[in-house]
């Protein structure tokens, strides 16, 4: 087992024996507290393994969500902007509602905040002034 593979399982420790994937609730929970990266490290799990399958660009586009925000952290708007888009090309892919996630809640998220990214032209990472980005799982 790897140092990353070692975090990863504390990460989905507590999701485990759900219905839905425990790295997929991880992924939600690590997102929730503004942990990105770790996020996406958490999903990156599912993802590899079904990277060429049905649901491997959902799994991606979420990556890439995550990927967004990281950017953000780190202040680098115009790569966030791009991830943004390659996470919106990925997830309109899938149906209004696919493994329990209102998709067009996320899309609408990634066109509100890269709408500001681009509306300000760059020049303030929105990331400082608005509210944290959320995700949630319909029951």
């Amino acid at each position: 087992m790897s140092k990353k593979s070692g975090k990863i399982a504390e990460r989905i420790a507590a999701f485990q024996g759900r219905e839905l994937s425990a790295y997929y609730l991880g992924y939600f929970d690590c997102f929730n507290r503004q942990e990105f990266y770790e996020a996406h490290d958490v999903l990156e799990e599912l993802w590899l393994a079904d990277r060429r399958g049905p649901i491997g660009d959902f799994f991606k586009g979420l990556i890439q969500l995550a990927g967004a925000f990281v950017h953000l952290q780190k202040e680098r708007l115009r790569p966030s902007a791009a991830l943004f888009k390659l996470a919106r090309t990925n997830l309109t892919k899938y149906p209004a509602t696919h493994w329990q996630l209102d998709m067009t809640v996320v899309l609408k998220l990634i066109e509100t905040w890269l709408a500001w990214l681009e509306g300000c032209d760059f020049d303030h990472n929105p990331f400082h002034i608005q509210p944290p980005p959320m995700l949630q799982i319909l029951k």
